[in-house]
């Protein structure tokens, strides 16, 4: 209900109440029953509804806004608080120091890690990767979500809205294959289930295409209408991205890498674990993370569709909450830390100036290639072997990368190097944009 308070444009029933769709996994009596209608939906484009509405409200709210801000690493105190974070302006060059009270982490997942992905270019686990490097925890990682329809070839995501209204899956035989392996459930089973489903018709030899290596959705037998009315931006993007009508031919998916259910420990505040056996609820203090970066362990190891949206209402709002709670506005701005200063634009400029004869580009392709083989769908101990040894083999080649281009303005190189930069022999992980509010 706040977000209809908001305004969120959110579709109606014809008696005017929010139209709600079935998605995967949403059923009743512990699965043995028929699916429930549980999910809001604007259209197709809930989502972009949502963000829309909500920087609508922060505008009104006056919040500030520092756009094409690239944070570089927390500013992390002697006494293990957070203090603020550094950004690189990629629009001027300049560097700024935001020192804050209180840092909320944003910053997304790490789906981008993986070569076929529905996240944005911008999701390389920026916030992991600045915790990794402060010498902080990260927690259930390898709990990685594949979507069952990424569009074949380019990851982009069709909505589980689209088999919500009735869209259905078939193999190279033209059978309905998910009615064989979840009789009641059929293509509304959970993500996890119609992924691990489609990759055994494919290894199977049952998928279709040239090269076998797919599947199709079908949307071809629903009214035109009701595609115009509840699946318009599905539509766009089949004909955009596959090149196909909607009316009169299948989606061509493939699994593909959607979210990633681990990421910075955190309390149900919002505020960031750093455990130990005598304190396992120990935080971190000035530091909060929500949404995809963080992992408050509400979704388990596979994450129901459209709980993401709900999860980053709820915990963004518990953050803002709690840090009105606990923040002492009478306090002094944390001084700057010169030690953690320097050590921070020592790793920036070493990165920028490297010049080995690797090319990052070619390292990151490297890298992804060997998530996708090694770690997608199905794991056995055999390919996750084969996986840390070829990736430790990439991990060492990274002190020989190169970058060509020494600019700060607008230099997507050395951002693209900084994203799996290695970090003075810590922990790393992957860091990407820092964009909106620091």
């Amino acid at each position: 209900m706040s977000l209809e308070h908001y305004g969120v444009p959110f579709s109606r029933t014809e008696d005017g109440k929010i139209y709600q769709r079935p998605f995967g996994g949403h059923m009743t009596e512990f699965g043995d029953g028929p699916p429930v209608q549980r999910t809001c939906a604007a259209a197709d484009r809930t989502g972009h509804a949502i963000l829309h509405t909500l920087y609508g409200q922060s505008l009104r709210n006056n919040a500030q806004f520092f756009v094409e801000y690239f944070a570089l690493d927390l500013i992390m105190g002697d006494d293990g608080a957070c203090q603020g974070v550094i950004a690189w302006k990629l629009d001027d060059g300049t560097m700024h120091r935001f020192r804050a009270k209180s840092t909320v982490l944003a910053t997304g997942g790490y789906g981008r890690s993986f070569f076929s992905a529905t996240s944005a270019h911008t999701c390389t686990g920026d916030g992991n990767g600045m915790v990794a490097r402060a010498g902080l925890p990260l927690q259930d990682m390898e709990f990685v979500q594949f979507h069952p329809t990424g569009v074949y070839g380019s990851g982009v995501l069709i909505t589980e809205g689209a088999r919500g209204e009735g869209g259905y899956l078939t193999n190279s035989e033209g059978e309905r294959f998910m009615e064989r392996y979840a009789p009641n459930a059929k293509d509304l089973a959970s993500r996890d289930v119609v992924s691990r489903c489609m990759t055994l018709e494919i290894r199977e030899g049952r998928g279709v295409g040239p090269k076998k290596d797919h599947i199709f959705l079908h949307l071809d037998h629903l009214d035109p209408k009701v595609l115009h009315q509840r699946l318009p931006g599905i539509t766009e993007s089949a004909r955009i991205f596959a090149g196909v009508d909607l009316t009169r031919e299948p989606i061509p998916v493939l699994p593909t890498v959607h979210y990633n259910m681990g990421g910075i420990p955190a309390n149900y505040h919002g505020e960031v674990l750093n455990p130990t056996d005598a304190e396992p609820d120990r935080i971190v203090p000035g530091l909060m993370a929500v949404g995809e970066a963080a992992c408050a362990s509400v979704h388990g190891a596979n994450r129901l569709g459209s709980n993401s949206l709900t999860d980053l209402v709820v915990f963004g709002r518990a953050a803002a909450l709690r840090a009105g709670e606990v923040i002492d506005r009478a306090a002094p701005i944390p001084a700057i830390n010169k030690a953690q200063d320097d050590k921070i634009m020592a790793r920036f400029d070493r990165l920028r100036n490297a010049n080995g004869s690797k090319p990052t580009a070619e390292l990151r392709d490297a890298m992804q290639r060997i998530m996708q083989e090694d770690a997608a769908v199905f794991r056995t101990g055999e390919t996750l072997q084969s996986g840390v040894t070829r990736m430790s083999e990439i991990y060492g080649q990274l002190p020989d990368i190169k970058v060509t281009d020494r600019s700060l303005i607008w230099n997507t190189d050395l951002v693209e190097t900084l994203e799996p930069g290695k970090s003075d022999g810590q922990c790393h992980g992957h860091s990407g944009f820092g964009r909106g509010a620091a």
